[in-house]
């Protein structure tokens, strides 16, 4: 999860697709410049231990944008595949 935040924050959207689950990775997927991811905060996580192949995060991530300020709250599953955490999907506002 820190990662792909961070693949954010620094707008490496490669990055974000290569950790992103085949199962449900979008074909084309940019990530909007004018966004500028400042801070992460984890509320919860649910399994994705070592021994666990799934696990879920919720978080709130904040941004600056050419508007102003805001945050964006999801709560994202993950999928251990091949030994690597994988993103599979997101409920935004969970």
């Amino acid at each position: 999860m820190r990662s792909r935040y961070t693949a954010f924050a620094v707008g490496d959207a490669a990055y974000l697709r290569h950790s992103w689950h085949s199962s449900s990775r979008p074909e084309r997927f940019e990530l909007d410049p004018t966004l500028r991811w400042s801070r992460l905060d984890i509320l919860s996580t649910t399994a994705g231990g070592p021994l666990d192949t799934t696990g879920e995060v919720e978080f709130r991530a904040y941004f600056k944008h050419d508007d102003g300020a805001g945050t964006q709250r999801e709560r994202s599953r993950f999928v251990r595949a091949g030994g690597r955490w994988f993103y599979l999907d997101g409920v935004v506002g969970a």
